[in-house]
């Protein structure tokens, strides 16, 4: 168990010490993933950022998706999850998704491009993966812009997601892995929803 969001950066940033990069990048995918991401960055004094990835949900269950979208356009659609959608009611929602990241690009990261991502070593953090969507497009784009090394660190995960990207990463640090998964909150004492106003306080402290 982590007590909260802070307590799990803490942790990762204890986990992730044995790599030992000197050129690391932290990407928080937002809201969930900025504390915990802000927490790495801080204890190992790496740069820190946030990538902006949005889950596609469905128009009658928003809390559930069938793929996601990166700030970059890369796409991931499960296809037996998107099943009885149509294309026009997928495509609306890829719209309304990427016009959501132009807004959090503009509200959260003050309009301000991704670091460059070329040749570096890229860590990818988020409060933890259940289905995987929002990280698998983050992991296409940091690809795709040319990362040296791509690292996930997350406090918990699916056994699933964790045979599924350790096949796509060079690194993978999970915390927690129940055998009995059914969503990211169950390792949380203290789990709660983030609000942008919380994410821009913690940017606050970046000096």
């Amino acid at each position: 168990m982590v007590k909260d969001r802070k307590d799990a950066g803490q942790k990762l940033a204890l986990a992730l010490q044995k790599y030992k990069i000197d050129d690391a990048l932290v990407l928080a995918i937002p809201r969930g993933g900025v504390e915990p991401g802000y927490e790495i960055a801080k204890a190992l004094n790496y740069d820190f950022s946030l990538i902006i990835c949005r889950k596609l949900p469905y128009p009658y269950n928003t809390e559930s998706g069938f793929g996601a979208i990166a700030e970059d356009g890369s796409i991931y659609i499960n296809q037996r999850a998107a099943y009885d959608l149509q294309d026009q009611e997928i495509e609306e929602i890829i719209a309304e998704q990427a016009q959501e990241i132009q807004r959090r690009i503009k509200e959260l990261r003050s309009g301000k491009p991704l670091p460059a991502i070329k040749d570096r070593t890229v860590i990818l953090v988020d409060d933890g993966i259940a289905m995987g969507s929002t990280m698998f497009v983050a992991v296409e784009l940091c690809k795709k812009q040319g990362a040296k090394k791509i690292i996930i660190a997350v406090p918990v995960a699916s056994a699933h997601a964790i045979e599924t990207f350790s096949k796509m990463v060079d690194e993978m640090v999970v915390l927690e892995s129940p055998a009995n998964f059914y969503a990211v909150a169950q390792v949380y004492e203290n789990w709660y929803d983030v609000s942008d106003e919380e994410v821009l306080d913690i940017i606050k402290k970046i000096k």
